[in-house]
């Protein structure tokens, strides 16, 4: 009974701040919790996401490696298609003189 008169005695100015320290303890405890929680559920998973961008990175580089090393094979082959194409003008030219003769 002695607390119900310590309710009723207390002025609106006490009863707000009261209420606003109580919310504000309980946001501190969901935060708390919420943050808990986060941490033993999604650090695992991140720590997994983690590595496997890793390994990603690591093959890109080596796609990257492979790509450029193609890119050099196709310009030697280009160079000697272009030569061999040289050589079959030169070739064909010359038989189209030896057929006239």
């Amino acid at each position: 009974m002695n607390a119900q008169f310590i309710f009723l005695a207390q002025s609106v100015t006490a009863a707000v701040i009261e209420i606003i320290l109580l919310l504000l303890g309980a946001a501190v405890i969901g935060f708390l919790a919420a943050w808990y929680y986060q941490k033993s559920v999604y650090t695992p998973v991140i720590k997994k996401l983690e590595s496997e961008k890793d390994d990603l990175i690591r093959q890109v580089a080596i796609l990257n490696n492979e790509k450029d090393e193609l890119i050099k094979k196709v310009a030697v082959l280009k160079d000697e298609n272009g030569q061999l194409n040289e050589k079959i003008l030169t070739l064909e030219k010359s038989l189209a003189a030896k057929k006239e003769k």
